[in-house]
């Protein structure tokens, strides 16, 4: 195995690291998959949006280009890592939110059918929203995994959803990398499937987007959902993105209905009428602010390019596993071993990995935590180094000194 120096001299987007800023307290930032840091420029943008644009144009900011920004960007995030045409993509509400809206507007879109289908593995909140929608609408949720509780590292396939898809599914819903373990979803065999059925499905691309080349458009996917604080470097609680394939959008429709989603929202009519393509999903006003951020990284991963981010991610994986492999051979590697399988970040497992990791934190290790007892190791290429993810590594052998 090569070591960290001689990985990171080979780096070819070493040179990009030098964009982010650092904090010199952190020796090894590896939870990039839970908050991406922030790029230099990003600083300068918020400096200048608070003086000349809030503080000089004030209100009149809106009409000179605020209402058109989750649209803009929403089409350069899918031009860029998402496969996406324009009009398709929205930046705005929480990723939660988003969620409801679009598994709401798919159950609604099949009134005959009585059954919601998600994987147990799949993020809390995705569960949760699901679990919700299908109390409010008297249906069936169906889970995918064991019931044992235990986490799984093999993820949901093609194959072992060819018996559970039937004419009762409504609607799929899953993640294109697994929040655990890291595993990475065949979108295209899953949406193919999913559609002889008859059913829609929404996938979530919250550990994909921005790290794991995607093609929203070619894959024939209905519906996603994305936050952008990870991988997009949008900041702390930065707005998610709703990706709604063009054909549908004349059928469904959202249930949350607010004033910028309306048909001519300044008219200030009575009753509502949804606006015509992507702005028919929005609801309230935009979070001008939280959006900032998130295109100075847009605009880094098209100067890079898709492919080269993932090829380090790739690298950086293979790496951690190889050292887990020689540092912490008690550790069970709870993430697919095949490139091909895996997004950016790894989980090993443990007994007393809880104990670990505030230790790790006061001394700038900054690995993350994923009950039962999961250290995630969180891999963000544009930003971490070979030797970052060695010095991580031997922290997390050798907790506390």
């Amino acid at each position: 195995m090569k070591t960290s120096t001689e990985l990171d001299s080979a780096d070819p987007l070493a040179r990009y690291r030098d964009r982010f800023l650092r904090d010199s307290d952190v020796v090894s930032y590896l939870d990039g998959n839970s908050l991406g840091r922030p790029l230099l420029a990003s600083i300068e943008r918020m400096q200048s949006f608070l003086t000349e644009q809030w503080g000089g144009r004030l209100v009149r900011g809106w009409d000179e280009g605020w209402l058109d920004l989750p649209a803009r960007i929403g089409d350069d995030l899918g031009r860029v890592a998402l496969g996406a045409a324009p009009g398709q993509i929205v930046v705005g509400d929480s990723t939660t939110v988003l969620l409801y809206k679009l598994i709401r507007a798919a159950v609604e879109a099949r009134p005959d059918r009585t059954e919601i289908i998600i994987d147990r593995d799949s993020f809390p909140t995705d569960r949760y929203v699901v679990e919700g929608i299908a109390a409010e609408r008297g249906l069936t949720v169906t889970w995918l995994g064991s019931k044992g509780g235990q986490p799984s590292d093999s993820g949901v396939t093609a194959r072992s959803l060819t018996k559970k898809l039937t004419d009762n599914t409504a609607v799929l819903v899953l993640s294109h990398v697994a929040y655990r373990s890291g595993y990475l979803a065949e979108v295209p065999a899953i949406t193919a499937l999913a559609h002889e059925a008859g059913a829609l499905v929404v996938w979530d691309l919250s550990h994909s987007v921005g790290v794991v080349p995607t093609s929203l458009d070619e894959w024939g996917v209905d519906l996603a959902v994305g936050c952008t604080y990870k991988y997009l470097s949008g900041g702390p609680g930065s707005p998610a993105f709703a990706y709604v394939r063009s054909n549908l959008q004349g059928e469904l429709r959202q249930p949350i209905q607010g004033w910028l989603g309306a048909k001519v929202p300044f008219d200030m009519t009575q009753g509502y009428t949804p606006a015509d393509g992507i702005r028919g999903f929005t609801s309230g006003t935009p979070p001008i602010i939280g959006m900032l951020a998130l295109q100075d990284m847009i605009a880094l991963i098209e100067e890079v390019g898709i492919d080269a981010i993932r090829a380090k991610s790739v690298a950086l994986t293979e790496f951690a596993i190889a050292l887990a492999d020689d540092l912490l051979p008690d550790a069970r590697l709870a993430s697919p071993r095949e490139a091909e399988h895996r997004g950016s970040h790894i989980t090993l497992d443990r007994d007393g990995f809880d104990k670990v990791v505030p230790k790790l934190w006061a001394q700038g290790v900054i690995p993350d935590f994923r009950a039962p007892n999961g250290i995630r190791v969180g891999l963000a290429p544009l930003s971490t180094s070979f030797t970052e993810v060695e010095l991580g590594m031997f922290a997390i052998r050798h907790p506390g000194h």
